[in-house]
């Protein structure tokens, strides 16, 4: 179980979402000890800005680090830095680094900033998205054996039909190189693409980025709270813990 702690919303979507180094290691820690086996974050500039920024990236992972000892995952998503070049510029600046980053396949450049991230000892978490073509561009890729998981991301928003969609993106991965896929969904999907990922055995995620809701509908109140529910749904079997940078 992921905890996907801040994502791209802010204080204004909900109170209880975390945007310093301070705020996010303080979630970090509540949200492993509800039993997150790794953790996936966004991290901010003291306005709020997402960036890419090793002056931005480093304060947020040594803070997280003071506090548990699972795996530690940023975004390398392009909206934090749409020039695939001066993105890639980014990332080969980082000093203190990452034990993963999600690449979201469908984006310029994603191969580009994938290679260097393995160069950096990195591991890569593909991000392919339901409804961009990614699954296909991964599957043809010369990188896809050498990736850590693929993050199969399920757009679909709605309840009902969230499975569905869930199922028609694994079956465009096909067995996806081999390797492990953490499944999630977000929204009002969030819950049924996590219950079935238990199903079917795979690795998934909670926390306040895909969704503010608990499965009941109330109003999340952290991220330690939706781990504990996101546990709960998933059912009586876990995914292996991920594999930590070497």
């Amino acid at each position: 179980m992921q905890a996907c702690l801040n994502g791209r919303r802010s204080p204004a979507e909900s109170a209880a979402v975390p945007m310093s180094p301070e705020d996010l290691a303080r979630s970090a820690a509540d949200a492993v000890a509800a039993g997150a086996t790794s953790l996936h974050v966004h991290p901010r500039t003291p306005c709020g800005h997402e960036s890419l920024s090793p002056r931005v990236l480093a304060p947020a992972l040594e803070a997280i680090r003071a506090h548990v000892s699972v795996p530690v995952g940023v975004t390398a998503g392009a909206w934090a830095e749409p020039d695939p070049a001066a993105r890639l510029a980014r990332v080969r600046a980082w000093s203190v680094l990452p034990d993963f980053a999600s690449v979201n396949w469908h984006e310029p450049g994603a191969e580009a900033v994938a290679e260097q991230l393995l160069a950096m000892g990195v591991g890569i978490e593909a991000g392919v998205r339901s409804g961009t073509g990614g699954a296909a561009r991964f599957t043809r890729s010369p990188l896809a054996p050498r990736v850590l998981r693929v993050l199969a991301e399920v757009s679909d928003p709605d309840p009902g039909t969230a499975e569905a969609s869930a199922r028609a993106l694994l079956a465009a991965l096909g067995p996806a190189h081999g390797r492990p896929v953490l499944l999630h969904g977000e929204g009002g999907g969030a819950w049924p693409v996590l219950r079935l990922a238990g199903r079917l055995g795979l690795a998934t995620r909670a926390g306040l980025e895909d969704t503010l809701h608990l499965p009941d509908g109330r109003r999340a109140l952290s991220n330690a709270r939706l781990v504990a529910e996101g546990l709960a749904a998933y059912g009586s079997r876990r995914p292996g813990r991920p594999v930590r940078r070497t």
